[in-house]
């Protein structure tokens, strides 16, 4: 088996899952990218445990890792954007730019406190 056509695949599932995660604005549809983004990943690991002919088979193990991983990224991941939709009504990423309430996250810069009271005091005895 060549090489090649397997890690061009790989390469072309990986940069369709770059584009999804820095175009797309749908948090749902950012998850699945990242997804196709590791298969791409476990494509290659696959691909070279044949191509080197391993006798302990780790990349394919290493695979299995993987697949655990994202299994377990997907579940946590859905579970933050269903929660995230139901308080705000939106999955829209460039509208989650804080997590905190609405109220909060326009909250104004606190002014430094010390700096403010060594000036009065500058003042003062001036």
């Amino acid at each position: 088996m060549h090489l090649v056509y397997p890690a061009v695949l790989a390469a072309l599932l990986f940069c369709v899952g770059v584009y999804g995660v820095l175009a797309r604005r749908n948090a749902i549809l950012v998850l699945m990218s990242v997804e196709l983004m590791l298969n791409a990943v476990n494509l290659n690991l696959v691909a070279f445990d044949v191509w080197l002919r391993d006798s302990l088979h780790s990349g394919q193990a290493l695979t299995l890792f993987t697949i655990t991983i994202a299994a377990a990224e997907i579940g946590l991941g859905l579970a933050i954007v269903l929660l995230v939709y139901r308080n705000r009504g939106s999955s829209d990423i460039d509208r989650l730019t804080a997590l905190a309430d609405p109220g909060l996250a326009e909250e104004p810069p606190a002014t430094d406190a010390l700096a403010t009271a060594d000036d009065e005091k500058a003042e003062a005895t001036a």
